[in-house]
Formats: C-alpha cells, sequence, structure tokens
C-alpha cells in the first residue's frame, strides 16, 4: 500500500507533466564565481563580514530562482557550499528553501547525510519530518514541530544500511517526504567502492556495490509509492555512466532518479535521460555550475549584471535539449514543450 498523503514523487510527477521539463537547477553558490556587483552590493550593505556572505548567496539565489522557476521542476541547494560560512550561511540556506518553496519549487538538499540509531532519526526527523519542541502550556511537555531545516528531500548514504535508511523512511512515510540514496555517483573516475565485485548473499552471483546496493534501495522502498506509482525513495544515478542507467533502471522499475553529472561534469542529454522511463517520469536532470554561471562562458556568456537572464535562457536551453532527447528516444507523452514556453 502506498502513501495517500501530498509527496515528493507526486510533486515532482506533477511539475513533469505541467512544465514540460525533467531540469533541476543546482543552487551552489560560490564566492568565487559571484558577480563583482553583487559583491559589492553586500559588502556595502553588511561590511566585510559573514552576514554580507549569507545575504549575497540569498540574493543571487533569489534572482535565479525567479530567471528559472517555469522551466525546471525542482531545485537541489548543496549543503555543502552554505554550512563552511557558519550561522549567516545557514540562514542563507534556509530562505533560499523558503524562497523556492514559494515559488512551487520542491527542494531536494544535497547533504547527503547518513548514521544509525539516534543520529539517523535526528537527521530524518530534522531534515524531513518533525523535531521535538516545546509545549505550549506547559513547556517541558514536549511536543513535535516542523524544523525551519526541513526540506521536500533529502540524499542520503545507504553503507551503514537498514539502521541508516529504514530510519529516514519512517519519516519518508509519516510525512511524504523523499529521499535520494546515493548509488551511482557521477563522478569521473567513478568511486572505486561502487565499482568493487562482491557476491549477492542469496544466489552467490557477483555484481557491483552499487547494484546490490540498489536491490536494497528496491526492498526498502516498498511502500512509499504515491499517486503517481513512483516512489519517495530514490537513487542518485550520475549522467556520466549513461551504460549503467538501464540496468539500474531495470534493478528499480518505480524509483526516482536524481542525475547529476549534466553539463560542464561532461554528461550530455543522451546520457541524462537514458534512465528515465518510457513514461517521460522517474528521473530529475541537475545542472549547477552550468546553469547558474552560464554568464560566464558558453552560449549566454554575458555581463555579469545579467547574470539571472543568462541563467534563465540556459535553463530553458537544458530543458528543451532534454526533452528533445526524451522525444527521440520515445520517452515522452507529456506534449510540446514549446506550447508552454514564456514569451513565445
Amino acid at each position: 500500500m502506498g502513501l495517500s498523503i501530498p509527496n515528493f514523487a507526486d510533486q515532482i510527477c506533477e511539475a513533469v507533466h505541467s512544465k514540460g521539463s525533467v531540469l533541476c537547477c543546482g543552487l551552489d553558490p560560490q564566492l568565487r564565481y559571484m558577480p563583482p556587483h553583487l559583491i559589492k552590493w553586500a559588502v556595502e550593505k553588511h561590511g566585510r563580514t559573514w552576514e554580507a556572505v549569507g545575504e549575497l548567496f540569498f540574493e543571487f539565489n533569489r534572482q535565479i530562482l525567479d530567471a528559472v522557476k517555469d522551466f525546471v521542476v525542482c531545485v537541489k541547494p548543496q549543503q555543502a557550499f552554505y554550512e563552511g560560512y557558519g550561522p549567516a550561511g545557514n540562514l542563507a540556506f534556509v530562505r533560499t528553501k523558503e524562497q523556492a518553496q514559494s515559488l512551487g519549487l520542491p527542494v531536494i538538499e544535497d547533504g547527503k547525510r547518513g548514521d544509525g540509531g539516534d543520529t539517523a532519526d535526528a537527521y530524518a526527523d530534522g531534515h524531513l519530518g518533525k523535531v521535538l519542541f516545546f509545549g505550549q502550556d506547559d513547556p517541558t511537555v514536549l511536543t513535535r514541530e516542523v524544523s525551519p531545516a526541513r526540506v521536500d528531500c533529502l540524499t542520503v548514504h545507504g553503507y551503514i544500511g537498514e539502521d541508516c535508511v529504514k530510519r529516514f523512511i519512517k519519516v519518508v512515510k509519516e510525512y511524504g517526504t523523499g529521499i535520494f540514496v546515493v548509488t551511482k555517483t557521477s563522478f569521473k573516475p567513478n568511486s572505486a567502492v561502487e565499482q568493487l565485485l562482491v557476491k549477492a548473499p542469496q544466489t552467490q552471483n557477483e555484481r557491483r556495490v552499487w547494484e546490490h546496493l540498489a536491490t536494497m534501495v528496491q526492498e526498502w522502498g516498498e511502500g512509499t509509492e504515491g499517486a503517481s506509482g513512483l516512489r519517495n525513495v530514490g537513487v542518485v544515478m550520475g549522467a556520466t555512466y549513461p551504460e549503467d542507467a538501464p540496468a539500474m533502471r531495470k534493478l528499480l522499475p518505480n524509483a526516482m532518479f536524481l542525475i547529476p553529472g549534466f553539463g560542464r561534469q561532461g554528461g550530455g542529454a543522451d546520457d541524462a535521460v537514458s534512465g528515465i522511463r518510457q513514461d517521460g517520469f522517474g528521473g530529475v536532470v541537475n545542472n549547477s555550475r552550468g546553469l547558474i554561471y552560464a554568464y560566464q562562458k558558453g552560449d549566454h556568456q554575458c555581463d555579469p549584471e545579467k547574470f539571472a537572464e543568462a541563467a534563465g535562457l540556459q535553463a530553458r536551453d537544458d530543458r528543451d535539449a532534454l526533452v528533445a532527447t526524451c522525444k527521440k528516444a520515445g520517452k515522452w507523452p507529456h506534449g510540446c514543450t514549446q506550447d508552454r514556453r514564456e514569451g513565445n
């Protein structure tokens, strides 16, 4: 039995159909790539402080979100680029998350959490569910409230196994949020651990570690299906390994794939959509640096003050390229993207 409550997988499927897109925007603000005029604005406002960095990151993200909101189905802020700046960076993350959600964009936090026991529960409650809080009448009688850190979906590590992942899945089932288990990354060369050959416990057949983990995800995710039939427990499947995506899909027919590596990491549109299902669902393709810093190089290189406009144009191009490739592969029953393009 699946989930009857509003949930992450159904949100994504609705966005794919209504927007005619499978594109996810990675929100990875890095100080070295910030437009100079925004840096000056932030420092004039807050001085040479950590608060200026947080304000800068949020303003950059806010303008990017306004530019890409019609072309992307979700966003993926990478926590590493925020938490290094302490409270100011964490606040920028929270404000960015809230801004994206106010625009109707589900937020995938790329936090790669993973642990066991109470620690896994704390991660799951804080990022995907509710945390303990003071009672209203008697503060010592604790209640539960949604954390300011809560997102729609979180990346998690699966190598601790059941004691980690099942604690996240318990919260996913209760609140309709989602997780992507890091299974097949996009890095070149790929993780040596992912590629190790191991014997399957039951059959003793050899397979790669990532294949074994995918099989475990298939078992763990049972019962997290939404109305769409897609599960709220999915996997990371890098676009830079398109030859492995069909095998991953065979192991996980109803899972969502988070597909990094498209764009500057080397994955093309054909690579990125190789794991998407025949019905056009089941995957979101992430572009981070190549999209949000499109003003720096490529087809939309321009004056830094037009960085958001360049990102919007790149998002449109990425969306169209991915959909065209899906159509070529017979994976796009959702109508014509051109009909949904703003201003055309």
